[in-house]
C-alpha cells in the first residue's frame, strides 16, 4: 500500500482507489491511495489491518505509517497469511464408497465481503475467475484486463470445407497460381513494337547530309 501525489507515476503492479464505494465519486483529489493484489500462495505476509488516526494520536505498535491525508495519518499492519489446511484424512469405508459412486466438485470460496468492498466499483460485481483454471482456497488475485473474456473464433473465419478455392475471406477470393498467371498475363507486344521502331540516329543524319 502506498500514498502518492496525483501527479506521480503509478508504481508498477499497483492500482489506485479512484472512487468511493457508496456514491462512486472521486475518492481523493490531490493524492492517490494505491494497493497491490498478488496471488495468495506467492507471499507469506499481507496487510491485515488499516487505521486512520489524527495527528495527536500515538503511533500504534507494529504499524507502518505511509502518509497523511486531510490531516489524518494512515497506518497499516502486516500479518502472516494462513496457509490452506491439509484436507488429507484417513480413508474410511464410507469415504471410499462415496468417492466411487459420485464425484462432487466443491466450488471455490467466494471473495470475503470486507475485501470486495475495498475494490473500486469497476472491479466489484464482476467475475474475476476464468473457467480454464480454478483458484483453490484463495481470496486475492491479480486482476487482468483479459479476465472474463472468452476466447472463440468468429464464424466468418470458420471453414468447414477443405477446398480453399471456394473460400471467400472478407471479400478476398483465394486463387491458385495458374489462375493468377492467366488473369494477369500480358504479352507486352505494344512495348516491343515501339522499341523496334527506333528514331533515326543524329550521327547518321548529319553524315548523309554532308555527302
Amino acid at each position: 500500500m502506498k500514498l502518492i501525489d496525483i501527479k506521480d507515476t503509478l508504481p508498477v503492479g499497483f492500482i489506485p482507489i479512484q472512487e468511493t464505494v457508496d456514491t462512486q465519486e472521486q475518492a481523493f483529489r490531490k493524492r492517490r491511495l494505491c494497493i497491490k493484489f498478488i496471488p495468495r500462495d506467492s507471499t507469506e505476509a499481507a496487510i491485515c489491518d488499516i487505521r486512520i488516526l489524527g495527528r495527536t494520536k500515538q503511533a500504534p505498535p507494529q504499524y507502518t505509517f505511509i502518509g497523511e491525508l486531510n490531516n489524518m495519518g494512515i497506518w497499516y499492519r502486516m500479518g502472516n497469511v494462513p496457509r490452506a489446511q491439509d484436507s488429507t484424512h484417513t480413508p474410511t469405508a464410507n469415504n471410499i464408497q462415496n468417492a466411487n459412486s459420485s464425484t462432487v466438485q466443491v466450488p471455490a470460496a467466494p471473495m470475503p465481503k470486507h475485501i470486495s468492498m475495498t475494490l473500486p466499483a469497476s472491479f466489484r460485481g464482476k467475475n474475476t475467475t476464468r473457467p480454464d483454471y480454478e483458484h483453490h482456497n484463495s481470496s486475492l488475485y491479480a486482476i487482468s484486463a483479459m479476465d472474463g473474456v472468452p476466447f472463440m473464433i468468429s464464424e466468418k473465419f470458420a471453414c468447414a470445407s477443405s477446398d480453399l478455392q471456394q473460400m471467400d475471406l472478407m471479400g478476398i477470393t483465394i486463387k491458385s497460381l495458374a489462375e493468377i498467371e492467366k488473369e494477369y498475363d500480358y504479352s507486352f507486344r505494344t512495348e516491343h513494337s515501339a522499341a523496334a521502331r527506333l528514331p533515326p540516329s543524329p550521327t547518321r543524319t548529319s553524315l548523309s547530309s554532308e555527302a
